[in-house]
C-alpha cells in the first residue's frame, strides 16, 4: 500500500508541484493549508508522514504542531524559511522529526522523508535486534517497542519517532557514552545531518518528559562534556 503524505502549506503553486512529484514516486497525497482540516485528515484519512509549512497565511505551523503531538507522534516534517533557526528549534521542541529550509529541491525533501519514514517504520536500531520483543528495559526506563512509548513507574510517555530512536539507543546500551554525530546517525540515519544542536534538544525534550514524572530519573540522561549523552545505569 502506498504510503500517505499529508502536505501543509498554503502555497498552492507549491502544493501542486510537491504533488505531482511525490505521486510519480508512489506516494499518495494529501493537501492541507489550515488546523480545521489536518486535525480532521488525521481521524479521516490515518498519513503516514506531514509535511508542515510553519509560515501559514492565517495561522502559525508550530500552533498547528502542538495540536498534533496531543493526539499523534505521527512523523512530521516542518518547512522553515531559510537561516530561520528559533523556527528549527522551537519546532524540534514541540516534537518535529525534521526540518527542510525554503527554498529546497524536491529531492532532497523525497530523501528526508524516507529516511522518515524508515526510522518511524523500523523496530531496530544498530547493534542488537529486539525483533519478537514487546519492550526493553534499562532499570526503571521501559520502552515499549509496539507503541513506540517509554513507560516510567506505570506512566506511559508518547515520544517523537526521533526521541524513541535515541532512548532506545542509550536503554539498549547504557553506561555508553553516544557522541552527537553517533546519536543523530542512529535518530536521523546517514543521508544527512541536521544543525549542531539539534539533538541536544531532542535531549532536552526527553528530559523535560520524564521530569514531569521523576525529576531525579531525568537527571539519568547524562551529558559528557564535549563528547555527547549516555544514560546511567541503576547500581
Amino acid at each position: 500500500m502506498d504510503k500517505k503524505v499529508l502536505i501543509v502549506d498554503d502555497d498552492r503553486k507549491l502544493q501542486l508541484l510537491l504533488v505531482k512529484y511525490l505521486e510519480s514516486y508512489g506516494f499518495e497525497t494529501l493537501s492541507s493549508a489550515n488546523s480545521d482540516s489536518v486535525m480532521r485528515s488525521l481521524r479521516v484519512d490515518s498519513p503516514d508522514i506531514i509535511i508542515l509549512d510553519i509560515m501559514l497565511g492565517r495561522e502559525n505551523g508550530l500552533d498547528i504542531l502542538k495540536q498534533i503531538r496531543k493526539q499523534s507522534s505521527i512523523p512530521v516534517i516542518m518547512l522553515t524559511a531559510k537561516g530561520e533557526d528559533t523556527d528549527r528549534i522551537v519546532g524540534l521542541e514541540l516534537g518535529a522529526d525534521d526540518y527542510l529550509a525554503k527554498p529546497f529541491n524536491p529531492r532532497e525533501l523525497l530523501a528526508r522523508i524516507n529516511s522518515v519514514l524508515r526510522r518511524s517504520l523500523s523496530t531496530s536500531n544498530p547493534g542488537e535486534t529486539v525483533e519478537n520483543q514487546s519492550s526493553i528495559s534499562c532499570g526503571p526506563f521501559r520502552l515499549n517497542v509496539d507503541k513506540r512509548s517509554l513507560i516510567i513507574q506505570d506512566h506511559d510517555i508518547t515520544l517523537s519517532s526521533t526521541e524513541y530512536q535515541i532512548i532506545k539507543a542509550l536503554i539498549e546500551c547504557p553506561d555508553r557514552v553516544f557522541s552527537r554525530d553517533e546519536l543523530m546517525n542512529i535518530a536521523r540515519g546517514k543521508d544527512f545531518m541536521a544543525f549542531d544542536r539539534s539533538i541536544d534538544v531532542h535531549i532536552s525534550n526527553l528530559r523535560t518528559k520524564i521530569g514531569k514524572i521523576s525529576n531525579e530519573l531525568k537527571k539519568k540522561i547524562k551529558t559528557v562534556w564535549g563528547i555527547g549523552y549516555m544514560l546511567e545505569e541503576e547500581n
